[in-house]
């Protein structure tokens, strides 16, 4: 690609998203981050990857903290963070992850606000991928042996836990088209034209 691209996606619990962002990525040929966000950002920080897996998109309960109030500067040194409770010490670092990702060019990240932090980078493309409750029912269904009434509840649950978190750090909503450059129901599309689709869009960027 001639120009850097940093998509983000973000994502409903069970919509296929991470399945999407790696074919993309292999069909790119750059860099996939999901998980790989928290292993950076142990590495940078200092703090143990087992302790940004145990809060891995999860609101529990720090004082506010608003990017918005330009109270971190972004992409500054970590010895700002140790005033801040646990948890905006933990995001702050994928923050700062997330930068020092984007500077050694395109990839693809998915999920944890990338979408909102990233947003100022000008080849930032954004993307919401959802599907129907019943499909994504199916989906997790199979992938975790689950029955379809556990299936929903951990689907249920999970998607609150994103949208608490996101809107907590973000002053977009989870899953607000308005949000992202694109959304797309891979339940109707299927996991490879939602890839073709998206690919469009990245191309488009190219022009």
């Amino acid at each position: 690609m001639e120009k850097k691209v940093i998509l983000t996606i973000g994502r409903q619990f069970g919509s296929g998203g991470a399945e999407i962002g790696k074919k993309l990525a292999k069909e790119l040929n750059i860099p996939f981050y999901d998980k790989e966000i928290l292993t950076e950002a142990a590495k940078k920080s200092g703090y143990s990857e087992d302790l940004f897996t145990q809060r891995d998109e999860k609101k529990t309960g720090s004082l506010l903290f608003s990017l918005s109030t330009g109270a971190y500067p972004m992409g500054g040194p970590l010895s700002y963070l140790y005033d801040l409770p646990l948890d905006d010490r933990l995001f702050l670092a994928q923050i700062d992850a997330m930068k020092h990702i984007t500077q050694r060019g395109s990839c693809i990240i998915v999920g944890r606000c990338a979408e909102y932090i990233l947003r100022d980078d000008p080849g930032c493309i954004s993307v919401f991928i959802h599907a129907a409750l019943e499909k994504r029912v199916e989906r997790i269904s199979r992938i975790y042996e689950l029955s379809p009434q556990k299936a929903e509840n951990l689907i249920v649950k999970t998607d609150k836990r994103r949208a608490q978190y996101h809107n907590y750090y973000s002053t977009e909503k989870w899953g607000d088209a308005t949000a992202y450059h694109m959304c797309v129901d891979s339940g109707a599309l299927g996991v490879d034209q939602s890839v073709e689709l998206i690919r469009r869009l990245v191309d488009l960027s190219q022009k």
